[in-house]
């Protein structure tokens, strides 16, 4: 079996300061996924937050890139089918039904993306 992660990369409702959106993200949206990670099969969930804007536009400035989003998302699972088999039952898809409602709050769907992803480690010098 080979650990499997999903990657969401979000932007916000554009009627939301990043200030809000960052605020309600860690400390009601992150509690919520905690509260419901077992009945979605999810060992692990981490959310990378902005930093260092000045840096930020000038990496997408240098590369031509689209604005950057406002953060990233990632839940890890143990499997492919673990994580098929949680999300077929009932609680795993009110579970599902909970987030999205919640996220479609604060994130703007038809700005963000998501994508499930195996990590292939080239090196940690940690």
């Amino acid at each position: 079996m080979q650990v499997i992660k999903l990657v969401y990369c979000i932007r916000r409702r554009s009627e939301i300061s990043y200030a809000e959106f960052e605020k309600y993200w860690w400390e009601e949206h992150g509690p919520k996924v905690r509260s419901v990670a077992e009945k979605l099969g999810a060992l692990k969930y981490v959310q990378s937050h902005l930093c260092m804007p000045e840096m930020n536009q000038a990496l997408v400035d240098s590369r031509g890139l689209a604005k950057a989003y406002d953060g990233l998302t990632e839940v890890w699972f143990e499997s492919e089918e673990t994580m098929s088999q949680a999300l077929s039952t009932p609680e795993g898809q009110e579970a599902m039904h909970f987030l999205v409602n919640d996220e479609a709050t604060f994130i703007d769907f038809s700005q963000s993306t998501v994508f499930m992803s195996v990590e292939r480690e080239v090196f940690d010098l940690t």
